[in-house]
């Protein structure tokens, strides 16, 4: 029996971008009503500088002129800089994008589950509308942000491996194409090697040739995109590479165990939690059967999260570092659901219990995404209240040529466009061996004859004592949050001793 018709092709292709639309448009509509259309990050501002750059002087920079690494991922600048060399609104093209993105990993997630066994149309129906109604991948779409694109990434890595067959050129061309979004998607070497593994077991030749053809496709993308850093910076990775890692080395004093929690518990905050079961038996039943290339996407999740525990802990911006496990904690665990649930059981208990089950995730889907849409709408202003209204001020308020000393920098870019010496060391590679270092900070600034520095007074409060605070933004949303106004301060202003 047909359901709507929900069980054909262009039916269900229709129903995601609908679905997509009200999703998306859902949070900016709140965001709208709340301040205004924005990005939840000033990271976004970042790749729109460079994007920017790009298409109107034909230059890889943050400031023009000065040719720098400080984006992640140059792949989606590239994207972002197509928007503008088509004269689109620069806001409304990475919604579009991220709309785009987010539809596409909904439908080729309903086919992942389909390669999983779970091939019936409403479960592909359903893994969808969960994909498009997730908060935090909602969030993604319409961050301004690379994350979905790296998330498509890695559904298209694991769903290819589990078709009859792939091609080990290509899978590897994939994995070196997503290095261009983000470095991490060498983390997919692995789940590649666990299969092949256990696809040619006791066939050690067809191993390492697989294997070596896959390190074929990957390096035919990641020598260019190595030799790509190297001439903008002289290192083999983005500036950003090290700078975060750096920035957040004082968070590698909590013990190892927990900060691994605290990455694995940020995408289960919502719907994701009440699937942790299906994980579970899906993992079991696959080690039961014998069936070890299934748990290749847990095998991914697990070390991808263990990576960040070790190199980059931190769980800011609703843990957007771990927005790619998402999928999989829906796919894996909504085909455990799949395998355990029986609402019509005869056994009362049971039947209870698949009931619950099934519908508490609707129930908990739909509410986090009506509390995400209002936590994004809360990030956008604070955004564009702090860093977007200081750099507005900096622009009409300050001499064009002032060198500006500013943590965060990406807004200041876009909107301030003034030279910028960049507290986080992102498109100022010297900063990054002092950045905890005030005292170093403040013979920097000297040496560099800084005249103004913008930031939040709680990041560097030695620093700001050294200056005169000549604005604040006084805005209610960064206080509301449990933070503080952005002040921008004059540096060393002649008559004042500090």
């Amino acid at each position: 029996m047909k359901w709507v018709g929900l069980d054909t092709f262009r039916t269900r292709v229709l129903l995601f971008i609908a679905l997509t639309c009200l999703s998306v448009g859902g949070f900016l509509w709140v965001s709208a009503d709340t301040y205004g259309l924005g990005f939840p990050l000033d990271d976004a501002w970042i790749h729109q500088t460079y994007a920017r750059n790009l298409a109107e002087r034909g230059e890889w920079a943050f400031v023009p002129g000065q040719l720098s690494a400080g984006s992640t991922a140059p792949l989606w600048t590239g994207i972002l800089t197509l928007g503008n060399l088509l004269g689109v609104e620069s806001k409304v093209w990475s919604y579009f994008l991220g709309g785009l993105l987010l539809a596409i990993t909904a439908w080729f997630c309903s086919q992942w589950i389909a390669l999983r066994g779970s091939n019936r149309w409403w479960w592909k129906v359903w893994v969808g509308v969960l994909i498009i109604s997730e908060w935090h991948l909602v969030w993604a779409a319409v961050s301004g942000m690379e994350i979905l694109a790296l998330t498509l990434v890695v559904v298209l890595v694991l769903a290819w491996l589990e078709s009859q067959k792939w091609s080990a050129l290509g899978i590897g061309a994939l994995i070196g194409l997503g290095v261009w979004i983000r470095p991490d998607a060498l983390s997919l070497l692995l789940p590649v090697v666990w299969h092949t593994f256990f696809r040619h077991r006791h066939q050690l030749r067809q191993t390492i040739a697989t294997l070596g053809t896959v390190g074929v496709g990957v390096a035919i993308l990641i020598v260019p995109y190595l030799m790509f850093n190297r001439v903008l910076a002289g290192a083999w990775w983005p500036s950003t590479f090290y700078a975060k890692q750096a920035e957040y080395m004082v968070h590698r004093s909590v013990p190892l165990l927990f900060r691994l929690v605290d990455q694995l518990t940020s995408p289960l905050v919502g719907v994701g939690a009440v699937l942790v079961p299906g994980i579970i038996i899906t993992s079991v039943l696959a080690i039961s059967q014998g069936a070890w290339r299934k748990l290749a996407p847990i095998i991914w999740a697990l070390s991808y999260m263990g990576m960040y525990a070790m190199l980059l802990p931190v769980n800011y911006q609703h843990g957007r570092y771990a927005m790619p496990v998402i999928p999989i904690v829906l796919v894996v665990g909504l085909e455990g659901l799949l395998i355990s649930i029986w609402p019509v059981a005869e056994n009362i208990v049971r039947r209870v219990i698949s009931r619950v089950w099934l519908y508490t995730i609707p129930v908990l889907t739909f509410t986090f995404w009506l509390l995400g849409g209002r936590s994004y709408a809360q990030d956008v202003a604070i955004i564009e209240t702090e860093m977007v209204a200081t750099a507005r001020w900096l622009s009409v308020n300050t001499e064009a040529g002032a060198l500006v000393a500013a943590h965060d920098i990406g807004a200041l870019g876009y909107f301030g466009e003034r030279p910028i010496v960049d507290m986080a060391g992102l498109i100022s590679p010297e900063v990054i061996p002092i950045l905890r270092d005030e005292a170093a900070l403040s013979r920097l600034l000297d040496s560099r004859g800084a005249e103004y520095l913008m930031t939040f007074p709680g990041w560097y409060p030695w620093l700001v004592e050294q200056a005169y605070p000549i604005y604040s933004t006084s805005a209610p949303y960064s206080v509301k949050a449990g933070g503080e106004n952005m002040v921008i301060y004059k540096w060393r202003q002649e008559g004042f001793a500090p």
